[in-house]
């Protein structure tokens, strides 16, 4: 696996790997203005088959937040979220961020133990958050992670 900083060039690949991970995808333009705003920036692993999953974020005025991750489906559980979230950690201690955020559907078990694994701590709630189709919206957990700490 190689990690590389993604490009405006890269949001096509960046937008069919984020629809084939999530029903409400964002598309081409989202992702390429996400990117291109102040302080936006991703980080994409590839394998020797091509990309295998990304992470979009941007770091402003002092704190950092993870946009979105995405893993290649048959790529999950093996190190490439792990990976990606350390990069965009790395990232934002580089652009002088002091804390990373995120939000995490409450009903998502697999990601919130990445995030704890990383070292992020719950800072709140939003209620209803994630809507699920006809199903009832999901709760967000909001996630913290201080930089000016030692991490496990």
């Amino acid at each position: 696996m190689r990690l590389r900083s993604a490009s405006a060039q890269d949001a096509e690949v960046l937008a069919v790997a984020h629809a084939r991970s999530f029903d409400d995808a964002w598309s081409v333009p989202d992702i390429a203005n996400l990117m291109s705003a102040m302080g936006g920036f991703a980080v994409l692993a590839e394998g020797d088959d091509g990309p295998i999953g990304f992470i979009l974020g941007r770091a402003i005025g002092g704190e950092a937040e993870i946009l979105t991750l995405v893993v290649a489906p048959d790529r999950r559980r093996a190190g490439v979220g792990e990976a990606l979230v350390e990069a965009l950690i790395e990232a934002a201690v580089l652009r002088s961020a002091e804390a990373v955020y995120l939000e995490v559907a409450a009903d998502n078990a697999a990601a919130q133990a990445l995030y704890r694994k990383a070292g992020f701590e719950r800072a709140g709630l939003r209620r209803a958050y994630y809507a699920r189709g006809g199903a009832r919206p999901v709760d967000a957990l909001v996630l913290r992670l201080a930089l000016n700490r030692p991490r496990a």
